[in-house]
């Protein structure tokens, strides 16, 4: 229990001074708490001495009334330092995750780990931010208490002092095993609640399938089999500490009126003077309370040990080294060389090697599955390649800083993701120092000032989380503009118009015309019409090149290449004739 307070303390990182302090006043608070209770010993005393007066009961009233005054006010400062400091602890440990998040490579995010990142994020860091600071302030309080009780006893008799600690002790050793049972079950508890997370988030994301599949059924009994698994987990996590409650519970009880028997034993031998067998009689059924409340709290603190323990190993997954300090020239000639890569132990990559010349474009065509993503992923640095290298103007992209990489690069993704904000804050992003001039201009560039100026609020319009509130093609012009805001060097194209109508096609074409001028393009090709003007067309199979080389040349060759473009046609011819029909 101490090294679990100890490790809440080190949790608050900088604001344990201000946690100390907290426990000063709490120590101060346990003593005037007890303070009631020896004044009305010291007044039934007086009493049966015949020596209590009108004026004694004036004073000893005057002092309760200061003891319970002060006690609010050491009760009032625990709590401010305490309570403060728990919400500011765990607002810094969220920021720590989110830098911590964005240094970890992309594959920690597709395997399966969102589910625990959001379990997390909002319950175990939750937990601990209602939880933490008022089981620290309970526990002091109690474990003050207690000592003060134990001494108090040692100043009534010496017998029933040493009674009273080889009770504690009792207890003391039946919640330590109550600890170690506890920190099982609730690691259990907090694992069947990221798995909850999981399913539901699963469920959410994948309802339009699950639907469209008729499969709602199905898919809605696992996640109501989730719900009951982590409905059970916390039901078996409540009964295996009962019987520690009852048991602690009742050890206390005894000791209580196992004291209170000694206490009139050694009255009737004249060990004892009434006054003090009427003090026993005051306070002996609550001497164990605090000890008691004190091991009570072991539910909320192994649940939160767990929560920390989850945090610790989230902050312990090794990030992308970043530890770079070269810089990028003028010079973006980009040359992969000898790159293997795989996201597990099977390589998706095998010993690529290409060059993109500044200021041209480089498509790369083949299979799904074959590897074209993987490429662009390597390029961003979303993973580090297994063995080989990847470099821009001559320089190592690992040996470049992660933000200086980033301000190289722009990338157009097929799948387009907008925030929950205005259009101008989803533009602006792309360079938070532009001018207002500078993003409207971005906005016509990119083909969307038209369809901005027709919404109600212009760019001022708040759109839904993810772009809800938008058309794909929209979604996909402001992407654009945001990259053409950016006017990084390096543009990664995976091709934006392969998923959209006709209609806003040749407006998306345009906008990315616009953006790719005088830029080092590498797209991910999709419609093999798009990229025949290519410099440099890179067709790639199973993790290996095929063919590279310029539309023309890759035609007489007949390989791989001149039977994607025959297929290409023949879909085309067939879709005409269909029409036709």
């Amino acid at each position: 229990m101490l090294k679990m307070m100890k490790r809440i303390i080190d949790f608050s990182s900088n604001y344990k001074k201000r946690i100390y302090i907290a426990f000063i006043f709490s120590f101060l608070k346990s003593i005037l708490s007890q303070m009631p209770i020896m004044l009305s010993f010291v007044m039934i005393s007086m009493y049966l001495d015949h020596q209590l007066h009108i004026q004694s009961i004036f004073i000893f009233g005057i002092l309760m009334v200061i003891i319970v005054v002060l006690q609010m006010i050491c009760q009032y400062n625990a709590d401010k330092k305490q309570s403060s400091a728990g919400f500011e602890v765990t607002a810094d440990k969220r920021f720590e995750l989110g830098k911590h998040l964005r240094k970890l490579p992309m594959g920690y995010f597709t395997e399966g780990n969102i589910g625990k990142i959001s379990s997390i994020l909002s319950t175990d860091l939750v937990f601990i931010e209602e939880t933490s600071m008022t089981a620290l302030a309970d526990l002091m309080s109690d474990l003050f208490t207690q000592i003060i009780l134990a001494v108090f006893m040692l100043f009534f008799h010496p017998i029933l002092g040493i009674i009273t600690v080889a009770i504690l002790f009792v207890i003391a050793i039946i919640g330590k095993y109550s600890y170690k049972l506890n920190c099982k079950y609730s690691r259990i508890r907090q694992e069947t609640s990221e798995d909850l997370t999981s399913a539901v988030l699963d469920f959410v994301e994948g309802i339009c399938i699950i639907k469209s599949y008729n499969l709602l059924g199905e898919k809605s009994e696992e996640l109501t089999d989730n719900f009951d698994k982590s409905c059970k987990g916390h039901i078996v996590y409540e009964r295996k500490q009962e019987p520690v409650y009852f048991i602690t519970l009742l050890v206390s009880v005894m000791g209580s009126v196992i004291l209170l028997g000694v206490s009139v034993y050694l009255w009737k031998s004249g060990l004892f003077e009434a006054p003090y067998l009427v003090g026993m009689v005051l306070f002996v059924m609550s001497l164990f309370m605090p000890i008691y409340a004190f091991y009570s709290q072991i539910a909320r603190l192994t649940v939160m040990t767990a929560a920390m323990d989850r945090i610790d190993e989230l902050l312990t997954v090794t990030p992308l080294p970043n530890k770079g300090t070269k810089t990028i020239g003028d010079n973006h000639h980009i040359s992969f060389q000898d790159v293997t890569f795989g996201y597990t132990n099977k390589d998706v990559l095998k010993h690529i090697s290409f060059d993109m010349k500044e200021n041209t474009m480089t498509a790369l065509v083949g299979p799904s599955g074959g590897g074209k993503s993987t490429v662009a992923n390597l390029l961003t640095r979303f993973w580090d390649v297994k063995s080989g290298s990847i470099t821009i103007g001559g320089v190592d992209i690992r040996d470049i800083p992660m933000s200086d990489l980033m301000d190289q690069v722009s990338v157009v993704f097929q799948r387009v993701y907008l925030f929950k904000d205005t259009i101008y804050n989803n533009i602006n992003m792309g360079r938070k120092d532009a001018t207002k001039e500078e993003v409207i201009k971005a906005a016509k560039l990119a083909r969307c000032y038209d369809f901005i100026m027709e919404l109600p609020d212009g760019f001022d319009t708040v759109i839904g989380e993810g772009g809800t509130s938008l058309s794909g093609g929209e979604m996909q012009r402001l992407s654009i503009a945001r990259c053409i805001l950016k006017d990084a060097p390096i543009i990664i194209l995976d091709e934006a118009t392969a998923s959209v109508d006709a209609d806003n096609e040749l407006y998306i074409q345009q906008a990315i015309n616009e953006l790719c001028k005088g830029k080092t393009l590498l797209v991910i090709a999709h419609r093999l019409n798009t990229i025949q003007n290519a410099d440099h067309i890179i067709v790639i199979q199973d993790g290996k090149i095929e063919e590279q080389g310029t539309h023309n040349e890759l035609i007489k060759k007949h390989g791989l290449y001149h039977k994607f473009i025959e297929a290409s046609n023949h879909q085309v011819s067939w879709s005409i004739k269909s029409k036709g029909m």
